[in-house]
């Protein structure tokens, strides 16, 4: 197998983090009779910088005849927010390459390694001795973020308008794909919605029944969005997968994200109907960062796993990346956001990180 990866490092942490999940990457083509080319692109305040735009077309281009993206982070200093380089950074690179590429769904895993679950927010006896996982299934093209938004006056008074819309083809495709996924790992899903108020949850909740008839060996339960945020902090235990639509997505994923104990082991995935995928670490830039040598990488090694699994096939060699991080976690090491001085605690840095991970691959 030869595949070509376009990567995007970005701006901030971004080049940092992926030289390290490119080193991982490597340790792990050596083991395979697979063939990576890797060509790198600009993007964000990096590509402003030599192509005064935050997307330019040569970095479409190199998209668009590449088999995945795998992406670092775009932003620049808070400070410097309204410069030229930096205005409108976000909108105008990844926001506008997930159109670009016409990205549908987004995955985004929050995991609890059993041996960092005293980081986790989450009280200690609501954590399994063997940790937890919890998948987000978010639709990421429809919905309250992409219907018509309007402000306007009317009786002498401001008023704001946004317009939720959702098409019975782009539930069936999220559903379909979240089910499948559960088939294969015998997960459960929890399908959420607002059914029992907004007409589009109850075109989302049809559709989902629908589609569940075609998996009859997969668990699946209804929840009202406001009672699954209370739940998932309750008991976070009760739930593997979550499918739901894009403004639901973006609220849960970002409440799941803190269990794990740091964004720096927080990947995702988002994919086009083709297959297509994007990888990138949920986290930012983190500018005041950059440079110190001090950042996690494992979220975007983690993307590499995601990449071999998902766009490739390649599920024992993301098992082999994710069985490496496990080991170099229990071993003791830690970069800073993980470090906490514990006996047989190590603190190392993001060189380091990636370096162990090899070792351990």
């Amino acid at each position: 197998m030869k595949k070509k990866i376009a990567l995007l490092p970005g701006d901030g942490i971004g080049p940092e983090v992926c030289a390290e999940a490119i080193k991982v990457l490597r340790a792990i083509e050596k083991k395979i009779s697979h063939n990576f080319e890797i060509i790198e692109g600009k993007i964000g305040g990096a590509a402003w910088d030599e192509f005064g735009s935050h997307f330019p077309e040569q970095t479409k281009l190199l998209c668009k005849n590449t088999d995945a993206v795998l992406f670092g982070s775009v932003g620049g200093p808070v400070e410097e927010q309204e410069t030229k380089k930096w205005k409108n950074c976000e909108r105008e690179s990844i926001l506008a390459i997930r159109k670009f590429l016409n990205l549908k769904i987004n995955i985004r895993p929050a995991k609890i390694f059993p041996d960092l679950a005293h980081l986790s927010v989450l009280k200690k006896e609501k954590i399994p001795k063997k940790g937890l996982e919890i998948i987000v299934y978010r639709e990421l093209s429809e919905g309250l973020y992409f219907g018509e938004h309007s402000s306007f006056e009317e009786n002498n008074e401001r008023k704001a308008r946004d317009i939720c819309d959702y098409s019975e083809s782009t539930i069936r495709f999220i559903a379909k794909f979240c089910f499948e996924a559960a088939k294969k790992s015998g997960k459960k899903i929890a399908s959420v919605d607002k059914a029992n108020v907004l007409e589009t949850s109850r075109l989302w909740r049809s559709i989902v029944e629908e589609v569940a008839k075609e998996f009859p060996e997969v668990q699946y339960e209804h929840w009202l969005v406001d009672n699954c945020a209370q739940q998932l902090v309750k008991n976070p235990d009760w739930f593997e997968f979550i499918l739901t639509e894009n403004l639901f997505g973006d609220i849960l994923s970002d409440l799941v994200s803190t269990f794990a104990g740091s964004l720096g082991l927080l990947p995702s995935a988002s994919f086009s109907q083709n297959g297509f995928g994007l990888y990138e670490p949920s986290g930012g830039s983190a500018p005041k960062r950059a440079g110190q040598n001090i950042i996690n990488p494992i979220a975007q090694i983690l993307c590499v796993s995601m990449m071999l699994r998902y766009s490739f096939g390649l599920k024992k060699e993301a098992e082999k990346i994710e069985n490496a991080i496990r080991k170099t976690i229990s071993q003791g090491y830690r970069t800073y956001d993980l470090f906490r001085d514990f006996p047989n605690e190590k603190k190392i840095g993001t060189s380091e990180m990636g370096s162990l991970i090899c070792e351990n691959l």
